[in-house]
């Protein structure tokens, strides 16, 4: 299932090129690709939109202690990326109409590095990311109140993402929206 993600996929650039061909070998060499145990394993992520708004949600991480996008870890079991992420995206918004937008492409693979705690060392993510929409931007609920969500305008969410790999992911959205609103502007031939 992942090779067929990252076969399909135009890295943009020699850094996530090379960030593609690592995820390519763990996918390959891994019975478990996505398990926590390893060093490095699959995580999968979305940035929820609102189409019509032109705005993206994001979620406060208290662990990293910054903005991020919405996603995570696989559950037993899982391997479809994009699955995760949809599930990862309803349970950390609580909206429950996300829909991937405006198809269901890979977007951004990423490696991230995550800093040990006192319960687990530090590792990396591989991280799968997608664009998900809603049509229901009001009724976002944050799993835990520790974790806050934000809609911000691409601009605001690129500041508050600061100088990290979330604002590359922001940077493709850019075009997509663009593409939107041409779509909708162009009358149809008869």
């Amino acid at each position: 299932m992942l090779n067929g993600w990252l076969t399909g996929y135009r890295a943009d650039g020699e850094t996530e090129a090379a960030d593609v061909a690592r995820m390519t070998r763990l996918a390959a060499e891994e019975q478990n690709p996505w398990a926590r145990s390893l060093p490095l394993h699959f995580t999968a992520s979305s940035v929820v939109v609102h189409p019509p708004t032109r705005r993206v949600l994001l979620r406060w991480h208290p662990r990293l202690e910054r903005w991020l996008q919405v996603g995570g870890h696989g559950d037993p079991g899982e391997s479809d990326p994009l699955a995760i992420a949809l599930r990862e995206a309803a349970e950390e918004t609580g909206l429950h109409d996300l829909a991937p937008w405006p198809d269901a492409s890979l977007r951004h693979a990423v490696l991230c590095d995550v800093p040990a705690t006192a319960t687990e060392p530090a590792h990396a993510h591989a991280d799968l990311r997608f664009v998900l929409a809603t049509g229901h931007p009001d009724l976002i609920a944050p799993e835990e109140e520790r974790a806050p969500l934000r809609w911000l305008s691409l601009d605001e969410a690129a500041a508050v993402a600061g100088d990290t790999n979330l604002r590359d992911t922001l940077g493709r959205l850019e075009p997509l929206f663009a593409a939107q609103s041409g779509a909708r502007r162009t009358p149809r031939q008869p």
